[in-house]
């Protein structure tokens, strides 16, 4: 007694389709009670098979370095490191994390929680052009004062305390505090 059809099927890995096709074109012949002979079977399957029509085995790329380490640098700061080989499950895992935190990233930013990076550069540098444009004016509002005080000349002490201002803003704007770089 051998196997039905869907037995056969499941047993060759095809749908029972794929095994009625192959017994109407002749490929594989049933036995006289009806059942199929897997041994026997599996002979003529290989053999009687259209070599245009056969799958090409599955090949596996191998995965970039970088993608592995995406992933470890993912589940390492979710607090499950990767221990051993890297595993399907593994990849899910992190992409789940990394989505979730997609996620918070956006409510956040919904929520007006975080503010855009071009934006905060933006009105930085015009607080910054806000409080040099308020000292360089600084000097000609106050020198005429001063000099009444001191009894000095308003030119000279106009001209000197533009000098020092500007050295002293000139000072302030070093490579420490240029944020366009970053």
């Amino acid at each position: 007694m051998g196997l039905s059809i869907r037995a056969y099927a499941a047993h060759r890995g095809v749908s029972h389709t794929s095994v009625r096709k192959a017994i109407a074109s002749g490929r594989v012949t049933l036995e006289p009670d009806g059942s199929i002979d897997p041994v026997k079977t599996d002979r003529s399957w290989v053999q009687n098979a259209d070599p245009s029509k056969a799958r090409a085995p599955r090949i596996l790329k191998p995965v970039p370095e970088a993608a592995v380490s995406a992933v470890r640098e993912t589940l390492s700061e979710s607090g499950s490191p990767l221990v051993g080989g890297m595993s399907y499950l593994h990849a899910k895992t992190a992409e789940k994390v990394l989505t979730v935190q997609l996620l918070r990233e956006k409510l956040r930013r919904e929520k007006g929680e975080v503010v855009e990076r071009d934006y905060a550069i933006e009105q930085g540098f015009a607080f910054a052009r806000r409080i040099r444009d308020s000292w360089t004016g600084w000097p000609a509002r106050v020198a005429a004062l001063m000099a009444a005080d001191l009894v000095v000349d308003v030119h000279k002490l106009e001209a000197l305390l533009n000098t020092h201002v500007r050295e002293q803003l000139k000072a302030s704007a070093g490579d420490d505090l240029n944020l366009r770089g970053t």
